[in-house]
């Protein structure tokens, strides 16, 4: 897994170094509603909302896990006790 991981990863990220290289001019946003704009980097414009969104998207995929990782944790937690008891059921008397 880790080198499918970098196998994608590198490239990818290298594609992302080039094209913030390639794009270091200024461009301006205005802020229709607020009397000021912004000027940022070109590849900050493109890159910025691209990282949130991954970000966002990462925390909306783990938050949808949640009850699954719930019913896991519940399901391991009944199996040790039903193994503690098969293990003490099991256990010869003197």
């Amino acid at each position: 897994m880790r080198v499918v991981a970098w196998l994608i990863g590198l490239p990818l990220a290298v594609v992302a170094t080039v094209f913030a290289v390639a794009n270091r001019q200024e461009i301006h946003f205005d802020l229709w509603p607020l009397p000021f704009g912004l000027d940022v980097a070109a590849y900050l414009a493109v890159l910025a909302p691209l990282a949130l969104g991954l970000v966002i998207g990462g925390g909306l995929v783990w938050l949808s896990g949640t009850t699954r990782r719930l019913r896991a944790r519940q399901d391991r937690r009944r199996a040790d006790s039903l193994e503690r008891q098969l293990a003490a059921a099991e256990k010869p008397t003197p």
